[in-house]
């Protein structure tokens, strides 16, 4: 903590309107940034007053990868405990992992999103997440189908139970969960298992676009709409156009762009901004939000009807902490995914590191579970990851050994439901349904398998599936 109480954060970056964006975020926890335009700047000011208070250092990177590593490993010299955070427009694996072995605290990509911003603010000054890499789990891999979600908790699969029925409609999808549940995930199995498929899938960040600009990120404009309009630029509607839009962190939008947004989902058309006509698109939207639009509704900060445009079909995404017997399937199937990365090599993980990590409250959910991998995966020497490769998380775990969530939590299962909340036991067919569908998340939709380890025969598990209106492909 600075002078006055305030954090200081030093960001080394020669654009202006790259600085006034990330300035403004952290303003709004209470950071206050100073400036370096370069890293010889950067160096220099550390031997100043405002330099002696620095509580983080993000580094906009504009130079090579090598570069960008030379100058984390100064300022190391300089402050060997200062967090250091890269914001890169590159979201490959390898400038991650170099950027992790140079000494970088964490790693975010351009536009980034303003709670992914605040989040990593907040994690250097806390010890339970210090140190935890973002090396952008949504883009190291291909989209998964919904029968390649891992997760087998009931109330998951019942979420994506929903999710698999509403993919084969046209209907708009809100998908609500806390940053990190893995909302995206699902919005890629939705688009997948549509009609639209063949079509693109668009992704729009609306926490991440500067206000003035969303409309025209959205419709596009023409040129010399505006101050700085100097050519024409399609809308990622018309992008679009015949696939999916998907519009991640949609409580962020301003009010005046949920008017037009509004209008678009009512007419199906578009009208660029300066332009006199007017473009048709079908597009189909699928939304997602971290927070409940019913209470930004009440505070005035989104239109009511356009939550009813968008809310046709709703998926609650529920948070890690609630489906702890997940920790350990997601763990090795992360860790395959993490094998795949330019650097990297396939890695086993010990019981022991898998009870470790299932104690664990997991705050940033599965997204920070796939950071503290990623970085124990960069870091171990040997073959496989023990619990001495998640230091902070063990920290925790001592810390709060009586805990009663930690018993349970190491275990590992999942568990079934048996009681409803006002102490009555639930109906049998209920019981099973979860059974089944536990049975199925854990085999990965391999219905032999199910079926053997269930005790029946598929025809009869294939009868059951059909008489408690279980999906097989998001059970």
């Amino acid at each position: 903590m600075t002078r006055n109480g305030q954090r200081m954060l030093m960001l080394i970056d020669d654009e202006p309107a790259q600085r006034r964006l990330v300035a403004a975020i952290a303003a709004r926890r209470g950071w206050r940034t100073v400036f370096a335009a370069d890293g010889e700047t950067a160096l220099a000011t550390l031997g100043t007053q405002d330099g002696m208070s620095l509580d983080a250092v993000i580094i906009d990177t504009w130079l090579s990868d090598a570069e960008t590593a030379a100058l984390i490993r100064e300022l190391r010299a300089n402050r060997p405990l200062l967090p250091i955070l890269i914001l890169s427009a590159n979201d490959s694996a390898a400038t991650a992992v170099g950027a992790m072995r140079a000494g970088a605290t964490d790693f975010l990509v351009k536009p980034i999103a303003a709670d992914r911003l605040l989040g990593a603010l907040d994690a250097v000054l806390e010890d339970e997440a210090k140190g935890e890499l973002r090396p952008l789990s949504e883009k190291m891999s291909a989209p998964l189908a919904f029968d390649e979600v891992v997760g087998s908790a009931p109330q998951f699969r019942a979420a994506l139970a929903i999710a698999a029925k509403a993919a084969r409609a046209r209907v708009p999808v809100l998908i609500e969960g806390e940053s990190g549940v893995g909302k995206e995930v699902i919005a890629d199995a939705v688009h997948a298992a549509s009609p639209r498929h063949a079509r693109p899938m668009v992704r729009v960040n609306c926490g991440a676009i500067p206000e003035n600009l969303v409309e025209s990120e959205l419709f596009g404009h023409e040129k010399g709409a505006f101050t700085g309009a100097f050519e024409r630029k399609i809308g990622r509607f018309q992008e679009a156009d015949g696939g999916t839009l998907f519009l991640d962190e949609v409580g962020e939008m301003p009010l005046d762009a949920q008017v037009k947004l509004l209008r678009v989902l009512q007419s199906g058309e578009i009208q660029p901004l300066g332009a006199r006509h007017v473009h048709h698109v079908d597009v189909r939207i699928i939304a997602a939000t971290n927070k409940r639009l019913t209470d930004a509704i009440e505070a005035g900060d989104f239109r009511e009807d356009l939550y009813y445009r968008l809310n046709v079909v709703q998926v609650t995404v529920p948070p890690l902490r609630d489906r702890p017997g997940d920790v350990g399937p997601l763990a090795r199937h992360l860790l395959r995914r993490i094998a795949d990365q330019p650097g990297l090599r396939p890695l086993g993980i010990t019981d022991e590191a898998l009870s470790l990590l299932a104690s664990y409250d997991w705050p940033g959910n599965v997204r920070q579970l796939h950071n503290a991998l990623f970085r124990a995966s960069v870091l171990c020497e040997g073959d496989a990851l023990t619990a001495a490769d998640f230091p902070q998380i063990a920290e925790i775990a001592i810390g709060r050994p009586d805990r009663p969530a930690n018993k349970t939590r190491a275990t590992g299962h999942a568990g079934v439901t048996l009681f409803h909340p006002d102490g009555n036991l639930r109906r049998l067919e209920d019981i099973e349904a979860d059974v089944i569908r536990l049975a199925i998340g854990h085999y990965r939709g391999r219905m032999t398998e199910v079926a053997r380890r269930l005790g029946i025969g598929r025809s009869t598990l294939y009868r059951k599936l059909g008489e408690l209106g279980i999906d097989q492909h998001a059970a």
